[in-house]
């Protein structure tokens, strides 16, 4: 008796129920507002059936040696006529990427290729000059994180799969 009489729930459970629909009304606000939209220029479409992926992919341009990421979609880089770098986000656009095999089917451009190699190797042991070097084939060239997650968006290793036009 004596604890109930310093405090009244009667008169607390209103000021409770009220904080409480004035925090979850302001959470709804903050939350439903709109997110500034990044312009992307689109350059191609990305479809891979084996892992029910389809996503536009946004033109990428080098910036001090290093390419930005899309947070959602993949994006698109070419330094030379038959080579394209596709990256995309693991935790994203390319989670199942992982489960790509060896002769699956990538559709980019409206243009068919097949899946030829897949490698994961440390990070520091990529030469990307190699990676983005042409050759006779039109190649895709799909990577994304792997291996330790080392924070801020990065991984000691990389996924690398390598995918040839039929």
């Amino acid at each position: 008796m004596e604890i109930r009489r310093r405090f009244n729930l009667g008169r607390v459970k209103p000021i409770l129920i009220s904080a409480y629909f004035i925090s979850f009304s302001l959470f709804l606000w903050i939350g439903l507002m709109p997110v500034e939209a990044i312009d992307y220029n689109i350059i191609a479409e990305l479809e891979i059936p084996a892992i029910n992926l389809s996503s536009d992919v946004a033109e990428l341009e080098m910036d001090n040696h290093n390419l930005r990421t899309p947070d959602y979609i993949v994006g698109g880089f070419s330094r030379s006529k038959n080579k394209t770098l596709l990256i995309g986000h693991s935790s994203t656009v390319f989670k199942d990427l992982f489960d790509l095999k060896i002769d699956d089917i990538v559709i980019y451009d409206e243009e068919t290729f097949r899946v030829t190699n897949i490698s994961i190797p440390r990070k520091d042991d990529i030469n990307m000059s190699s990676v983005l070097a042409g050759g006779d084939k039109n190649t895709l060239i799909l990577m994304t994180c792997a291996g330790k997650d080392l924070g801020h968006g990065d991984s000691t290793h990389r996924l690398i799969i390598t995918a040839e036009a039929e």
